[in-house]
């Protein structure tokens, strides 16, 4: 194999902004070539409330990844989240005119085309739109319809649905940042194709994303997209409880958390006491350690609450073989599995992106950078669909084969050709 293009990932989180510039290597395997990493202030929740302070962000980090990797960076793959996320399922329906014909990739883009002409609310906008199985005359449960006969043509739809003010603040703040967007995706999905294998996502598994604003769930069973939902709470909520129970500023609260916090009070000793310096010549305070682990035990628990919420509404909680990844910033809590597995009884691992990545990545192999990882991975598989396209049939392809992100990237795409043709 060749080496491949280059392609650049930029999460745009509520803590951090990192990019990273990879390619795939002879073997197959995501050579990281660099990495920049800001801290993100005008991000909340997943969503852009300060312009300014975040395309300084992008800027920061994309300068740092130049200079690591030596790559001028126009183009980016950037990734979407936040608690104005939704999904929805819906079915597609085409009758078709002729037998004899096969059903060809144009049928599944008019399939597809349609569902991008669903009415949402007023201010949202269709994100993806995701084939799950076809329905070939009342048969069920065929994964790729292409060269079959039929006449009525259905297919079940899971349909990602966010505002696009938000999607169009990220939009102006990477453009204000000198830079392109290839792709707008979805993060759970970009974080899933990082950490989870075909034979999870096959048997059934649950990919719980702990950022810092929001936690990202996606449930996959039969290798199909099932269910996605975006919980308004994240990491940074746990460090907020600790400034609260704690009566410490934010800084020291956030570092109690990374180096002494765990998820289970019970796994501390009653006699674990650490002590903070005191502010401006106060005297020093001391915290428990185990009262520490309480604070964070009880917001974890929540969160880890409204997620398991979200697998029992998807209907799929039986059928979960592969159980529970936790992965992103969250992730790395001491005991965090245990409490996961406690809760919900389903089997829990951490999902590290480091499976499809090059010796020598070994900075990145950290559950925070599994997005980014993700956004790269999926980077590459859009050059690969455009590179097939020119030389190949598309007869393999079963999404949309003009690779279309959404009808509502292309809308983003004129409002700023627009926008730039105008100044």
């Amino acid at each position: 194999m060749e080496p491949s293009e280059i392609v650049v990932g930029l999460d745009i989180g509520t803590t951090k902004i990192v990019a990273i510039v990879g390619r795939r290597n002879e073997f197959g395997k995501i050579e990281i070539l660099g990495i920049g990493k800001s801290e993100s202030f005008g991000v909340a929740r997943g969503v852009v409330q300060n312009i300014d302070k975040t395309v300084e962000a992008i800027r920061s980090a994309v300068a740092e990844a130049e200079n690591k990797s030596g790559v001028d960076i126009k183009v980016v793959n950037v990734g979407i989240a936040g608690q104005h996320i939704k999904s929805v399922q819906h079915r597609g329906i085409k009758t078709r005119t002729s037998v004899e014909e096969e059903i060809s990739q144009k049928d599944i883009d008019a399939l597809i085309d349609d569902m991008f002409r669903l009415v949402m609310q007023p201010g949202e906008e269709i994100i993806h739109v995701l084939p799950q199985e076809y329905i070939i005359d009342s048969e069920q449960g065929i994964k790729n319809p292409i060269g079959m006969s039929g006449i009525r043509l259905e297919a079940n739809f899971h349909i990602i649905t966010g505002q696009i003010a938000a999607a169009r603040n990220i939009y102006k703040c990477v453009h204000k940042a000198g830079l392109e967007v290839a792709e707008l995706m979805l993060e759970p999905l970009a974080s899933a194709e990082a950490v989870l294998s075909d034979e999870e996502k096959e048997a059934g598994v649950v990919l719980v994303d702990i950022g810092g604003g929001t936690t990202d769930v996606a449930i996959f069973q039969d290798g199909i997209i099932r269910h996605t939902a975006v919980i308004p709470f994240g990491g940074n909520v746990i460090t907020e409880d600790i400034k609260e129970g704690c009566t410490i500023i934010k800084s020291q609260a956030e570092l109690l958390k990374i180096k002494f916090g765990s998820a289970l009070a019970s796994e501390n000793q009653e006699n674990e006491i650490v002590s903070i310096p005191g502010l401006r010549g106060r005297p020093h305070k001391e915290i428990s350690v185990k009262n520490l682990s309480a604070i964070i035990q009880a917001r974890m628990e929540e969160i880890i609450e409204h997620v398991y919420y979200e697998i029992k509404n998807s209907g799929y909680e039986k059928k979960l073989i592969a159980g529970i990844v936790v992965t992103g910033g969250g992730a790395q809590l001491k005991h965090v599995t245990q409490l996961v597995e406690y809760i919900t009884g389903m089997d829990t691992r951490i999902g590290y992106p480091n499976e499809h990545l090059a010796k020598g990545s070994e900075e990145i192999t950290s559950p925070m950078f599994a997005t980014a990882v993700g956004l790269i991975m999926k980077g590459l598989e859009t050059l690969d669909k455009q590179n097939k396209k020119t030389t190949t049939s598309t007869s393999t392809i079963k999404g949309h084969s003009k690779e279309k992100s959404s009808g509502f990237f292309d809308k983003l795409k004129s409002f700023f050709d627009e926008d730039t043709a105008q100044q």
